[in-house]
This record gives C-alpha cells, structure tokens and sequence, in this order.
C-alpha cells in the first residue's frame, strides 16, 4: 500500500507542477472548489496526516490555513516529501488516525490517504485540461479496490456523492471519478 502511496504522491505531484498561474481559479470536478481550494485542502491533508503519524498534538486546520503560499507546487512536494517519510517511519502501521467519520487503523486510513491524494490530483488535471496526465493503472486499482469495500456507506455529501453514469470506454481515471459522485461535465474543458 506504501508503493500505491507513493506514486500517488508523485502523480500529484505531476499534476501541481502543470498548473499554470492563470489555471488557480478554474473550477474542478470537486463541487464548489476552484484549483486551489482544492490544491490547499490536499496539502492540509498531509500536513494533517503527518502530524498524526508523528505525532505532533497541533492542531491542524485543514481548509482554514494557507498551505500553498507563494508556490504551491514547492509546498505540495515539501508536505508530500514528508508526509511519505512519516509514513515509512518504523511503527506507523500501528497509528489509529482520527479522522472526520472517527477513529480509524492505519491500513483503513491509509487506503483513504490514497484516495483523497490521488482523486484530489485527477480532479486537478481534469480542471486544467490536462488528463493525459491520469494514472490509468492507478486508477483502475482503487476503483476496484472502492467497489469491493462498499464505498457506498460514504456515499454522504462532503465525502463521496452519488455515482455518475460512466461513458461506454471512457478511461479509468474518469470511471473512478465519476463513481466517486464527480461531475465532469460541469468543468469546461
């Protein structure tokens, strides 16, 4: 699961560094998050889960703080950088994570981590016109990995929304937003 983190991080990664300065305001796929609402809410959460790993008692705001600064692809790979070292420091798997539906084990909270890193990067590449930059693999193998938990009792407004009816062939990286409830038409292309 590190593995899947990891290159999560980095195609998020990917997709900050793509970000154009006049791109910040554009909507995304994320109902009522402009790019960087959605880039600073991204960049709280691994503050977030860094903290928790390490334990460091501060208590984060996550959508309330500025996270990105000056240059938020330098502050998205600084917090990324450091959120997956906390994350290979020895006894992490043993962490229990508050987080905002309760209490949760490391591996539970890790596959969440996984899914809000690499659906908060996709979301940003649809917003800005660059989805070549999807990982279809990865893609494939959380949305299969959603179906098969049940993603369907997180189905509540501020995590995931309905499904979206999928198009016949479209890429995985669309298949798995839409199944999180994103809606894709609504991001101009």
């Amino acid at each position: 699961m590190i593995d899947h983190l990891a290159i999560a991080l980095d195609h998020t990664s990917t997709v900050m560094h793509a970000v154009t300065d006049d791109q910040w305001t554009a909507p995304t796929p994320c109902h009522g998050w402009d790019v960087r609402h959605e880039a600073n809410h991204l960049v709280g959460g691994l503050r977030i889960y860094t903290a928790q790993l390490t334990g460091d008692s501060t208590g984060y705001d996550h959508d309330g703080t500025d996270w990105l600064g000056n240059d938020p692809a330098a502050a998205y790979d600084a917090a990324a950088t450091t959120d997956l070292g906390a994350w290979l420091r020895p006894g992490a798997m043993d962490t229990v994570f508050d987080l905002a539906f309760g209490r949760v084990p490391a591996e539970m909270s890790l596959v969440v981590h996984i899914t809000e890193v690499l659906v908060h990067g996709l979301d940003l590449a649809v917003a800005i016109g660059h989805e070549e930059l999807a990982d279809g693999e990865l893609s494939s193998w959380l949305l299969g990995l959603m179906r098969g938990m049940g993603t369907d009792s997180f189905r509540v407004p501020g995590i995931f929304d309905a499904e979206r009816p999928a198009q016949p062939g479209a890429p995985a990286h669309r298949e798995l937003l839409r199944y999180l409830g994103r809606d894709i038409a609504a991001v101009p292309a």
